[in-house]
């Protein structure tokens, strides 16, 4: 079940499983990872007197812009796991009873002491004086136990190995943007997962709008989310509720006015004016301003684009037709890189996937190799579907491929690779004419005269490609040469582009072949 927000509004994708969430709550988005564990609803009293309900043995986390309360709400959630009743006992006229876990140990987990120190802070202003005595809690900065000591709740930092095999029943991983390599945020995520797919436990995470790129805990599982979203991962029960600003929108005084409002929720404490002086200071980059006050998933200004550029590009109500008028791009790989042919149609530049090929993550990418046989059922596929006027390919790892194609169907091609056969375009070749190429379809996607289909696998390479810039203008590459984050599709869509230019400039077409000879 996914549970998805997105450009100001929620949508409730599952009700089925009772799995209700506040809204318009200063928090901004939750993910949920629902584990194996049966689902056993616990409520949490949450803003607005609005119940959050659990399931037993998730992991859910929490994504909103700055100072919205997200510590605060997670205190409570802590409190409730130490002491409260947290754990399904039985149904009531309908309702779950819950009643308190008999040894409670409650987690508060961050790469740094200041970070834990934002929400164990919190904890004595939110226990009244009966709460104290009823349960017998004896209250210190890191460490606060309860019924004589049988249940906990601490805070600690990134020690991975300590942590390891501990009997905790519930974590908070704070501030999970911060969480990466070089702090060992990933590795202390993996064993509070590992934990909590142990034990009876579970946790959640809390963060703000992540910087993509840094590899940081929370990116991970956003992209955990988009692979199930795109069929590349098994649907284990992951949900993501994301309220964020749409992608277009301007860092205008006028369009945050009414923006922020909807994305801040019940966050009254943060004024639009301040946040507003902020966003329209010179000395701050856009793409942070994006990031912390509206929320949105924005690389870093060395991105060739954002969602911002490509999103508006969707068109969902445009369909393709067997016989429309296409070209094609191809960029191959072998083991590591991804292997792609990208179409786009003639009359209104409409750029579809026909084929992507990926390694896949975990042991079933060992020893993979790209189904050859694969792509090239693909390739004639799309020329019996397809009226076919340009086909430009990469002839790197391919050269005997698209010789075979080039033999094929080149004579039939209206428009013809600069190379030795029809088809092959070394993109090797000339720094000058393949830097050219990319420019020309930069030119085209800044200017709105590209549409797409939406596909979300197309969208990742598009956003992953990265600014370099070269004597000649500006290229394209991976953010670094061993990066996962791969870019073939988006060259397969240069590819295809440059012979769509090339075909508008000659303006002609050749005739196709009848066979048919005429002898006099």
């Amino acid at each position: 079940p996914v549970l998805e927000a997105a450009r100001a509004h929620t949508r409730l994708a599952d009700r089925r499983l009772g799995r209700r969430v506040p809204q318009g709550g200063g928090r901004r988005a939750l993910a949920l990872h629902a584990r194996a564990a049966p689902l056993r609803p616990v409520v949490v009293r949450g803003r607005r007197e609005r119940p959050l309900r659990l399931p037993q043995g998730s992991s859910p986390a929490l994504e909103g812009l700055g100072l919205t309360g997200k510590d605060p709400l997670l205190a409570v959630v802590s409190l409730v796991e130490f002491v409260g009743p947290s754990r399904f006992s039985h149904w009531q006229d309908g309702q779950p009873v819950g009643v308190p876990h008999p040894q409670a140990w409650v987690q508060i987990a961050a790469v740094s002491r200041d970070q834990t120190r934002n929400t164990m802070t919190l904890m004595p202003s939110l226990m009244s004086d009966k709460l104290i005595e009823t349960y017998g809690i004896k209250a210190g900065a890191e460490l606060i136990r309860a019924n004589g000591g049988r249940q906990r709740l601490e805070a600690v930092t990134s020690s991975f190995r300590a942590l390891e095999g501990g009997r905790v029943t519930f974590t908070v991983l704070n501030e999970t943007h911060h969480w990466v390599t070089g702090n060992n945020g990933d590795r202390m995520y993996e064993t509070i997962d590992g934990n909590a797919t142990k034990k009876d436990s579970r946790y959640l995470a809390i963060t703000n709008a992540y910087l993509p790129g840094e590899d940081s805990v929370a990116e991970r599982m956003r992209e955990a989310f988009e692979k199930i979203r795109e069929g590349r991962a098994s649907d284990i029960g992951f949900m993501y509720d994301s309220i964020e600003a749409h992608p277009a929108t301007p860092l205008t005084p006028e369009a945050i006015r009414i923006v922020l409002p909807k994305i801040r929720g019940d966050a009254v404490w943060l004024r639009v004016e301040t946040i507003l002086q902020s966003i329209l200071d010179t000395t701050i980059a856009p793409s942070r301003s994006r990031r912390m006050w509206l929320n949105q998933i924005v690389a870093s200004e060395d991105a060739l684009y954002g969602p911002a550029e490509w999103d508006v590009l969707r068109r969902d109500e445009l369909e393709l037709k067997p016989g429309d008028e296409i070209v094609m791009g191809f960029d191959g790989g072998l083991r590591d890189d991804s292997t792609a042919l990208i179409g786009l149609r003639i009359s209104d530049s409409y750029a579809f996937v026909i084929g992507l090929w990926e390694k896949p993550d975990g042991p079933a990418g060992k020893d993979w190799e790209v189904p050859r046989l694969q792509v090239d059922s693909a390739v004639h596929d799309a020329f019996k579907v397809f009226s076919v006027q340009g086909f430009y390919a990469d002839v790197a790892l391919w050269e005997s491929y698209i010789s075979e194609w080039s033999e094929t169907y080149g004579e039939g091609l209206a428009v013809k690779a600069p190379g030795k056969d029809a088809i092959g375009w070394d993109m090797r070749s000339s720094l000058k004419a393949a830097t050219m190429a990319h420019e020309r379809l930069m030119r085209t996607v800044f200017d709105k005269k590209l549409v797409h289909d939406g596909d979300l696998k197309l969208r990742r390479h598009v956003l992953n490609a990265v600014r370099r810039t070269n004597n000649y203008g500006v290229s394209f590459g991976k953010e670094s040469r061993e990066s996962p984050r791969k870019v073939d599709a988006y060259a397969a869509l240069m590819l295809a582009h440059e012979a769509l230019f090339d075909l508008r400039a000659r303006g002609k077409k050749v005739r196709q072949r009848s066979g048919r000879g005429f002898f006099l």
